[in-house]
């Protein structure tokens, strides 16, 4: 066994040691990252599905963990209606559209990452993405690399987020 730390490269991110600390700087990078290169992003935010702001992209801290509990609620609504098949399913993604902007809601997994925050059970927590868009960007698109983004966040989840056969996400 080495006793040198082990360390997890994102691609394009400073490579860090795999402590719970450097994998949530992994993720942020990923998050502020993401924010920047999708045309149409303005903000990002990754919350615990309890509703507490776990990650942003540099967002104004109190209207994150203001968002943080309203997206929270939408997921769980979402999450929460009986569908044709009367079943409850989670949703793959919701859209809000206001005039001005576009609110986009997509589950991320559960990890183990965020184990010093409130909202953890068992040392796990489910974490839902909050993306902020401009009204005028393209929802396909941002839907897309949002799913890209969840992607590459599987290393740090316990549980990624896995769509079945069905074309639903579990």
């Amino acid at each position: 066994m080495s006793t040198h730390p082990e360390t997890h490269t994102v691609p394009g991110a400073p490579a860090v040691e795999t402590t719970a600390s450097g994998q949530r700087d992994d993720m942020a990078w990923l998050l502020r990252q993401f924010a920047a290169d999708v045309p149409g992003v303005t903000h990002a935010v990754l919350l615990s599905r309890d509703g507490l702001r776990l990650l942003d992209s540099d967002v104004d801290k109190d209207w994150a963990d203001e968002l943080s509990a309203a997206i929270s609620g939408v997921a769980s609504l979402a999450a929460n209606i009986t569908g044709p098949s009367h079943e409850k399913r989670s949703a793959r993604q919701v859209i809000i559209e206001r005039d001005d902007c576009l609110f986009f809601v997509q589950s991320a997994g559960r990890s183990a990452v965020f184990d010093n925050r409130p909202g953890n059970e068992r040392g796990e927590v489910d974490t839902i993405l909050a993306v902020i868009a401009t009204t005028d960007a393209d929802a396909g698109a941002v839907g897309f690399e949002m799913g890209r983004l969840v992607a590459k966040f599987a290393p740090y989840m316990l549980i990624p987020v896995r769509v079945g056969t069905s074309g639903d996400v579990r």
